[in-house]
């Protein structure tokens, strides 16, 4: 993997809102919606990013492509660093990456034809003829699979499965490197699903893209997903090759939402133990002191509710946030295996 190209790095981005209170507007604290996130994505692979609703997956997303101006860190798309880039600026960027949007009806304009939906950034971006143009839409609608015949049609006269396949003709336009698949096929029918995320990794062979596929669906990410980011309360606490992810989970929270995946094998699935979290994910606007996970963490000690853990390598490409793991658990804390896996790795 080291041979590989780093196509995106993402060193420390914080994402925080400002919150204001009181007649005068008064800031008086801020939501950490990304807190301290550090990533690399190689060129042609596809980092699947998990995590229960509100740990700040769709934010990190937008703020790495810089749709938010960001709070601080470092963002680098193709070597070329765009945290602290102006909007006027990024426009040049632009084309070489773009997003897929979770919500297909809420991200197409409803009084644009596809054609005209599809051919926007070439509007934008390009000088070609209107014949040039045309050309390329069609050979879009050719790539996602939609009829050449529906070019004329609007939004509202697709399914949810056709529309999402616009949005994803209107993504490849300007034959971007990199794209971010914020919940793709989170609004679509389980049985469009499949035929979103296979003409998504059709298209990645065919034109060599790089991925971020951000879902819930924990099953979809290990269809798709060369790595695999678990994110809770803003920041990402274990990053892995998806099938060590996958069999070895290292961390607390990664164990129980995976402990939460059905299986199709009924004997499989009978054998399986839920870990069940107990509590509510806390505020972002308030985040505990220490790790954010101490509030509901089955296996918290003492130190976990003071000290914020540290995010290391503890394998080749294996990157965990956990006490359990880290060289500063005292020697009176509890052992268990999740602690002796850490030593032998």
């Amino acid at each position: 993997m080291s041979e590989r190209r780093k196509l995106v790095e993402v060193q420390d981005l914080k994402m925080y809102f400002p919150i204001t209170s009181g007649v005068l507007r008064r800031h008086s604290g801020d939501v950490k919606a990304v807190d301290g996130v550090s990533f690399d994505i190689y060129e042609g692979e596809t980092l699947g990013v998990v995590g229960e609703s509100g740990c700040g997956k769709s934010t990190c997303g937008r703020a790495v492509l810089r749709l938010y101006d960001i709070t601080s860190g470092s963002i680098k798309i193709d070597g070329v660093e765009i945290g602290s880039k102006s909007q006027q600026s990024l426009r040049k960027m632009r084309p070489t990456m773009q997003m897929v949007f979770q919500d297909p009806q809420a991200c197409l304009n409803p009084r644009m034809t596809v054609a005209a939906i599809i051919g926007e950034p070439l509007d934008e971006h390009t000088n070609w003829s209107k014949a040039k143009k045309l050309d390329r839409i069609y050979e879009l609608m050719d790539a996602v699979g939609l009829n050449r015949n529906f070019a004329n049609r609007y939004p509202h006269a697709f399914s949810g499965g056709q529309r999402q396949r616009i949005g994803i003709a209107r993504a490849l336009a300007l034959n971007p490197k990199f794209i971010i698949c914020d919940e793709p096929i989170a609004a679509l029918d389980v049985s469009i699903q499949a035929q979103v995320v296979n003409l998504l990794e059709e298209l990645q062979d065919e034109l060599g893209l790089t991925y971020m596929f951000i879902s819930h669906d924990l099953s979809m990410v290990r269809h798709i997903a060369d790595r695999v980011a678990v994110m809770y309360l803003g920041k990402i606490i274990e990053l892995a090759p998806r099938d060590r992810l996958y069999d070895n989970p290292m961390h607390p929270y990664t164990e129980a939402l995976l402990s939460a995946v059905p299986d199709p094998d009924p004997k499989v699935e009978a054998r399986v133990e839920r870990i069940i979290l107990k509590g509510d994910v806390p505020s972002p606007a308030n985040p505990p002191r220490g790790c954010n996970f101490c509030t509901r963490c089955p296996k918290v000690m003492d130190i976990c509710r003071e000290i914020d853990p540290e995010y290391r390598e503890l394998r080749p490409g294996h990157f965990v946030a956990c006490h359990l793991h880290n060289d500063t658990v005292p020697s009176g804390a509890p052992r268990n295996e999740l602690t002796q896996q850490g030593e032998d790795a």
